[in-house]
């Protein structure tokens, strides 16, 4: 596939790099002449010096020969028109952009995005995509990831391994036989910031990142095994009205968070007149969040998470960290610099949240072929977990899993059949239109997709 990436900042050059290893054909454009050399220094692209919207400059890109445009600048106008000039001139088939500015996605403004007007297949908006992956992380306490999947039914859950975790150094094949009521899947263990796709005598160690797959009915249950019995988080505290803190506060209002109280700190006056006249039911405090007196007139001691969402990474770092140190239970953070991922869980941060990682899963689940219905990038790319949709035509219909013979770097971790949710056993075997959930290294991705491929026999 021929992919032009426009913009070689953090997402653009994530989204390269995956592209690139997967043996796609990958040219990347910005008008930062360091930013594409260093790109093109570290991985198999080809990189141009220019402005992505200019149509010169998409043509020496390879715009007419071109499958996607991925356009990822930091200027939406810029990223619009881009995709405007590759449908127009170009006739590029798949055309994504991310666009930041709330005023454009408003829905009096629809039609805006139509294909007669301006022809974006799909636009990304990481504000709203940010605040929904913190929404579903404060959804499960004591998870530093939580990935909703089929529809829902299915939930992928990342859980940090300590000392006290009751089912540790226990070969993984054992845990049904000691734990019988335990309804999880073990689908990928973190350790030393290298993955290990568990097989039966693996066992988790303490200091250990764990992926699991689990029935959204049974969180409660998994998490538990885990040993995190707490209850969601009631009374939040979010840093920053901006737009990832103001559409978080929304969310929170809504009946997705039944009797969830939140109180927004925003340092700007002008920026909390405004949140507070778009929130209905949460009090917004105009302050500095490092100032201890505005920590105690938000009631700090009682939070049970407060979330850093501000522009500024120190300020969420420290922010957070006087909050736990004045009695808030939990604390998310919100961190551009993903150098800083790493350093801070160590200093008290319970979750991390990088935009970019949350974007660049968002733009992966409209690049993948096959029958893929949604994707996850975990952490600094170390795999995907994948919702796909097994056809008649896939080789894994009809086998059993102990004899399917599935690539090196693959594991299932659930099924969903007839609104069933389904644990895989060596003895399960997929049916047409199952919805399976996967998790996959990034060697294995492409055998992820010939797997979940729509034959011609199909037709």
């Amino acid at each position: 596939m021929k992919v032009i990436v426009c913009g070689a900042g953090q997402v653009g050059s994530n989204i390269a790099r995956h592209l690139a290893t997967e043996d796609n054909e990958v040219t990347v454009i910005d008008q930062n002449q360091d930013l594409v050399r260093k790109i093109s220094d570290s991985i198999d692209v080809r990189g141009i010096v220019g402005y992505a919207s200019h149509p010169s400059v998409l043509e020496r890109a390879g715009a007419r020969e071109t499958d996607m445009l991925i356009a990822v600048t930091y200027a939406d106008e810029v990223n619009m028109v881009a995709c405007q000039v590759a449908h127009s001139l170009f006739d590029v088939p798949t055309k994504i952009a991310r666009v930041r500015s709330q005023t454009y996605l408003q829905p009096i403004w629809a039609d805006l995005f139509r294909r007669d007007h301006l022809p974006i297949d799909v636009i990304i908006s990481p504000e709203i995509e940010v605040a929904r992956a913190i929404g579903r992380r404060l959804q499960v306490p004591g998870a530093f990831d939580s990935v909703p999947l089929a529809d829902g039914r299915v939930r992928v859950i990342g859980v940090h391994i300590t000392d006290d975790c009751p089912i540790i150094n226990t070969p993984l094949r054992q845990l049904t036989d000691l734990f019988p009521e335990l309804h999880i899947t073990i689908v990928a263990i973190i350790r030393a910031e290298k993955v290990v796709v568990p097989r039966g005598d693996d066992q988790m160690l303490s200091g250990d990142d764990v992926y699991f797959a689990v029935d959204n009915d049974h969180v409660a249950r998994g998490m538990a095994a885990f040993g995190h019995e707490e209850s969601e988080a009631r009374r939040v505290i979010v840093v920053g009205g901006g737009n990832i803190g103001l559409y978080l506060a929304q969310e929170l209002e809504t009946d997705a968070h039944p009797g969830v109280t939140a109180k927004v700190i925003e340092h700007s006056k002008a920026r909390a007149e405004f949140a507070a006249q778009s929130l209905s039911q949460t009090v917004v405090i105009h302050g500095d969040a490092l100032d201890p007196e505005i920590l105690e007139e938000a009631n700090v001691s009682s939070a049970e998470a407060i979330v850093a969402v501000t522009n500024d990474d120190e300020v969420n770092i420290l922010c957070s960290l006087l909050a736990k140190g004045y009695g808030a239970r939990r604390a998310l953070t919100l961190v551009n610099n993903m150098t800083y991922e790493s350093l801070i869980t160590t200093l008290g941060v319970d979750v991390v949240v990088v935009p970019q990682a949350i974007t660049v899963s968002t733009i992966l689940q409209h690049v993948r072929r096959g029958r893929i219905r949604a994707v996850h990038s975990l952490r600094e790319g170390v795999g995907e977990v994948i919702e796909a949709e097994a056809l008649e035509t896939s080789s894994l219909v009809g086998v059993p899993l102990a004899k399917a013979r599935l690539p090196k770097g693959i594991i299932v971790g659930a099924i969903l059949r007839d609104g069933q949710v389904l644990l895989p056993r060596p003895e399960t075997a997929i049916k047409a239109r199952d919805r399976v959930v996967i998790f996959s290294t990034p060697e294995a991705i492409r055998s992820v997709e010939k797997i979940f491929a729509v034959s011609l026999e199909f037709f």
